[in-house]
């Protein structure tokens, strides 16, 4: 049996960003908007301050 532990800035973030979300909503990350946006509706909900991350602009998924 293998155990991974996955540690880091990259965990740190999503977990902030997650933080910041609100319940029942699906937060994204700029870099996830461009991805989707031809695709799926989101919603600009203005840039965030994550902890140790710095400012990031974040969308709901509609």
């Amino acid at each position: 049996m293998i155990f991974i532990d996955i540690w880091g800035n990259t965990v740190n973030i999503a977990s902030r960003m997650e933080s910041a979300s609100l319940p029942g909503r699906i937060n994204l990350s700029e870099t996830t908007y461009q991805e989707i946006k031809e695709h799926y509706p989101c919603e600009y909900r203005g840039e965030i301050q994550v902890k140790n991350g710095g400012t990031f602009k974040m969308y709901f998924l509609t």
